[in-house]
């Protein structure tokens, strides 16, 4: 696996050339700002991650493989970020880049589950799909999902909450709705009904959007 110097300049020209399908050397080495820029380049062309002709920069089959992985775990960190943890735009990518780097596999396909196996970043990138997504597809239903899709008669736990009104949240936080917690739904029409422990409580459809659960 290569360096985090090196790991930052594969996901450079990973995004680079998905923006304009060339990458060229020079333009590649001034939007590094690393002093050693041009170091670390050579480096990743000697350990077979980095091929260059005619002054254009292309990733070999190991460097795809390499810069496959910490495009996944940057945008998965991103939707993280900004789905779960509410985390606000300026300061979302510099997070990223950081959880990037200590995210091992089994803790990315684990965020990738939580989060319904996304396929696009915040931004709107595609996010290349691991093993998981993959097993995720052949399921009948996802892992993960919003309580507006369960059916009725359903048993599930909550994994996270997603919503832009704190309101909201603290409401479903007093009422007990936190993640971890077991649900019954009752009904889904005129409103959905869930039963947790001996309480029901009624939501609307706004609501039950914003409560991912997983199937139990």
């Amino acid at each position: 696996m290569a360096e985090p110097s090196q790991e930052e300049i594969l996901e450079l020209i990973w995004t680079l050339d998905e923006e304009s399908g060339k990458v060229e050397r020079d333009t590649l080495i001034k939007k590094i700002h690393l002093p050693i820029a041009e170091q670390i380049l050579d480096t990743l062309i000697s350990e077979d991650y980095v091929t260059i002709s005619d002054n254009e920069v292309a990733l070999t089959k190991k460097g795809i493989a390499n810069a496959r992985l910490i495009i996944r775990r940057h945008r998965l960190a991103e939707r993280l970020l900004n789905d779960v943890l509410d985390v606000k735009e300026d300061v979302m990518d510099s997070s990223a880049c950081k959880f990037e780097h200590i995210l091992d596999e089994e803790v990315t396909a684990s965020i990738c589950t939580l989060l319904g196996h996304p396929v696009t970043c915040p931004h709107g990138k595609a996010i290349p799909a691991g093993e998981c997504c993959e097993k995720a597809n052949k399921e009948i239903r996802p892992v993960v999902m919003p309580l507006s899709d369960l059916k009725s008669g359903d048993d599930a736990k909550i994994a996270y909450i997603v919503t832009k009104y704190h309101g909201r949240l603290d409401r479903l936080s007093s009422m007990g709705l936190l993640p971890g917690v077991q649900i019954h739904l009752h009904q889904r029409q005129p409103t959905y009904v869930i039963q947790m422990g001996e309480t029901q409580i009624a939501l609307d459809t706004a609501i039950a959007r914003d409560v991912y659960v997983r199937l139990v």
